[in-house]
């Protein structure tokens, strides 16, 4: 031979994870840009015409068995998590995003086992009389032991 190493085989890639990478890992589920139509606001205007509102959230699982066995039952669906969100979103008005972004973080600890959870609704047209790109509220909350 002149020195080259023989060719990878492609079936030995796809070997079995060992017994280290089998344990659960820590995951983190982000949505982002969820757009939604909505009556929030101080103004009975915002409330009676609505307006867009984009929302953010970061799921913190912790410990994931799908990392491992690559099912959807053991993580997260966040096309329901999506869904969810929505209709908290859409369910009733407040005043406040603070109110809101509580709200969705509340629900969201409730139904999914979670650690964590960080919501954040922004309005990208705000009902402000000078020239701002979006205003928005973060909402952070750790899932009670």
């Amino acid at each position: 031979m002149d020195g080259e190493q023989p060719a990878e085989d492609p079936d030995e890639l796809d070997e079995e994870p060992s017994a280290d990478e089998d344990a659960p890992e820590s995951v983190t589920i982000e949505i982002t840009g969820l757009s939604l139509y909505t009556h929030h606001g101080v103004s009975e205007a915002e409330r009676e015409v609505g307006q867009r509102l984009v929302v953010d959230v970061r799921l913190d699982m912790g410990e994931c068995d799908a990392t491992a066995t690559d099912s959807i039952e053991d993580t997260i669906d966040y096309v329901q998590v999506c869904q969810l969100i929505a209709l908290v979103a859409q369910q009733r008005s407040h005043s406040t995003l603070e109110r809101l972004c509580s709200t969705i973080a509340n629900r969201l600890l409730s139904d999914y086992e979670l650690e964590a959870v960080w919501v954040k609704a922004s309005k990208p047209e705000p009902p402000i009389a000078l020239s701002v790109e979006e205003v928005s509220v973060e909402v952070w909350r750790e899932a009670e032991a």
